[in-house]
């Protein structure tokens, strides 16, 4: 409970001179009447009203201090908090290749993607991610949505194989536009992760650039990979799985022009530990605006101790003029 004006509760100080004079009075004594003899009052009985005579004074005393409390207007506070955020609309391309499986990272290039993907959806807040794979092929994984719970359970599933193989950069880049088209968001931003060379898809990659360009879309591209060579899968002549060195090749010229004309920036990821501070970054540079407006609503809360006040009164006056009431 808060005061509006708590300087009007010093007026407290003015029961003080009132007991006093009630006690001056008190030993004063009242009226007084000349018996003969007081043996027989002596020792009698002391009646409930002996025990309350001093009942109406302290009713009187709380009046008085109920109505300086309300004078001071006590009042409750609750804080109130509401936050507006303009949420960014992101869609996720990844990049599902065989060549994905490759061991330059731990456990591999497809696991450490996914890792740090998760991490990124993790780390946001009111925005809507979308997640688009693609290799010989591209498809939409997850559609746009806040339900980040979801989107990392659809996360997850992604591995290689899924589709026919190969890397359409480009068509991968246009699906990824193809999602955010009809989004009013104000941000609109494509991640874009591949280790290859685009060879394969209708669309060439420079051109599904000028689409985002057109359409606002900003596009982050990752190159991943390290330099020189790496251990690639492949197939021994048994079928089975073996991995053996090739050389690392990545368009990064491509993808630095794609950065370039949608207004994003090309990253170049050699390891999980380049792989991770990359999409901090990301998630640095790309940040939802949020607004907190904090207000205060008070409820005065006099109108109970005027009343309490007020029956303090009465019963003063109840008690004083019809149970207790002295001669003059």
């Amino acid at each position: 409970m808060q005061f509006e004006s708590p300087h009007c509760l010093w007026l407290l100080t003015v029961l003080l001179p009132m007991t006093a004079y009630y006690i001056y009075r008190t030993l004063q004594g009242g009226a007084a009447i000349r018996l003969s003899s007081v043996e027989g009052v002596l020792n009698a009985p002391r009646t409930w009203r002996y025990y309350l005579r001093h009942l109406p004074f302290a009713l009187r005393c709380a009046a008085v201090a109920c109505l300086v409390v309300a004078l001071a207007r006590p009042r409750s506070a609750e804080q109130n908090t509401t936050a507006s955020s303009e949420g960014i609309d992101i869609v996720m391309a990844l990049d599902i290749s065989g060549s994905m499986l490759a061991r330059d990272f731990k456990p591999d290039r497809m696991g450490a993607a996914k890792q740090m993907a998760g991490e990124f959806v993790t780390a946001r807040a009111g925005d809507r991610i979308g997640l688009v794979v693609f290799a010989g092929e591209s498809f939409t994984q997850s559609p746009l949505t806040t339900d980040y719970a979801t989107l990392q359970t659809l996360l997850s599933r992604v591995k290689s194989g899924l589709i026919e193989d190969g890397t359409a950069i480009g068509n991968g880049l246009a699906t990824g536009i193809n999602r955010l088209r009809e989004s009013d968001a104000k941000s609109k931003v494509i991640i874009l992760l591949t280790d290859g060379v685009n060879n394969r898809g209708q669309i060439a990659p420079l051109t599904a650039a000028e689409i985002a360009r057109e359409q606002g879309i900003r596009v982050y591209t990752i190159g991943v990979g390290s330099r020189g060579e790496a251990p690639y899968p492949a197939l021994d002549m048994f079928g089975n799985m073996t991995f053996v060195r090739q050389r690392v090749e990545i368009d990064e010229d491509t993808l630095r022009e794609i950065a370039s004309m949608t207004g994003g920036r090309y990253f170049r990821a050699t390891d999980n530990a380049a792989l991770r501070a990359i999409y901090a970054e990301i998630n640095q540079l790309e940040k939802s605006r949020v607004e907190v407006s904090q207000f205060t609503t008070y409820t005065e809360e006099f109108l109970p101790w005027v009343l309490a006040a007020v029956l303090a009164l009465l019963l003063e006056f109840l008690f004083h003029t019809l149970l207790l009431k002295r001669l003059p």
